[in-house]
């Protein structure tokens, strides 16, 4: 089990170019699409857990999200074809205790996003972080909206220094915090909010 801390923030195309070509640090690059799922009475989101199936690269990665602490939020994954496939051991990788009945009732897709992600790896002397350069769509309820994010996330070292260097990179490039993840975004879509 992990705690994931990341800060998103909006940005346009041309921000994330500029972003790209000024970074420098190992790149990597993902086609990614995700589905997120949630029990038919909405259960899992009513929780703020949040359970999805991405392919990266084609590759069936199936994570399980969940509040943790005040700012960052508990994530474990399993490499699986399947949703289904995987549940038993998202729950035991959890520890959470209300998962398994939550989950009796079933769960359905509800929403999604298909986006390509460049991924920069940036070694710092108080912390590692990977900027992740997404642009794709998110969708759901029939409907979808342009990705266009910027998220900067902790892989190793202080939160403070991923704060700071965040904040900076916004500051430079004119970013804009982005309070909602792509599944609430997404999830809006699909609710016609």
């Amino acid at each position: 089990m992990g705690i994931e801390f990341e800060l998103k923030f909006r940005a346009t195309e041309s921000q994330l170019s500029a972003v790209k070509a000024a970074l420098t640090g190992e790149i990597c690059e993902y086609d990614m699409q995700t589905t997120y799922y949630d029990t038919p009475s909405g259960a899992l989101s009513n929780r703020y857990y949040t359970m999805r199936r991405r392919l990266e690269n084609e590759c069936s990665v199936c994570t399980l999200k969940y509040p943790a602490d005040k700012i960052g939020r508990g994530e474990v994954e399993v490499v699986c074809p399947e949703i289904e496939s995987a549940i038993p051991e998202l729950c035991k990788l959890s520890g959470l205790t209300d998962l398994p009945g939550l989950l009796a009732e079933g769960i359905v897709p509800v929403c999604g996003a298909k986006f390509h992600r460049t991924a920069i790896t940036v070694s710092m002397p108080d912390c590692i972080v990977e900027v992740a350069l997404d642009q794709g769509v998110l969708f759901g309820g029939g409907r979808e909206i342009p990705l266009c994010e910027l998220e900067v996330e902790q892989k190793d070292g202080s939160r403070d220094a991923v704060i700071a260097y965040a904040t900076v990179l916004a500051h430079q490039y004119g970013l804009v915090l982005e309070q909602d993840s792509k599944f609430r975004r997404a999830l809006a879509l699909a609710k016609g909010e």
